[in-house]
């Protein structure tokens, strides 16, 4: 298991754009599982949206991605940080609500040089809420 202060040391992410908070299962090069708890205290449920509060999916697919650079950094990579280089078959499935707690199942499916393919699904109560691929360059520029 990767715990919070070992992520910090690997993302360059702060709260409250810290998406995940520990890696459960990590198989350098191929998959990593990431969980995410939320709670009403999260920061974007206080506007998004009042009275119905529902994580934007955007921050899941987020979430996602930075599951998937602790997968790339575990995996050898150097650099400081990743970045989006294209986000495809994003599919919303059903709302994020404050106590649920994400699983973030991430998967390489390609990988030349800096570049990496993932393809992830965010799991609630073993339901699939969100999923997407997504390709991320590791940079070796600060941000």
């Amino acid at each position: 298991m990767i715990d919070i202060k070992e992520i910090q040391s690997i993302l360059p992410h702060r709260p409250p754009f810290l998406l995940v908070d520990r890696i459960v299962e990590l198989e350098p090069n191929v998959r990593a599982v990431g969980i995410k708890n939320t709670t009403m205290n999260e920061h974007f449920y206080t506007g998004h949206f009042p009275g119905n509060p529902i994580m934007p999916g955007v921050l899941i697919i987020e979430a996602l991605a930075q599951t998937a650079g602790v997968l790339a950094f575990k995996s050898g990579m150097q650099g400081n940080a990743v970045y989006f280089m294209s986000i495809d078959k994003a599919k919303f499935r059903r709302p994020v609500i404050p106590g649920d707690q994400i699983r973030l199942e991430v998967k390489v499916v390609q990988q030349r040089g800096k570049v990496w393919k993932f393809s992830g699904q965010a799991m609630v109560d073993g339901k699939v809420a969100s999923e997407a691929e997504f390709t991320a360059m590791v940079s070796g520029k600060e941000i």
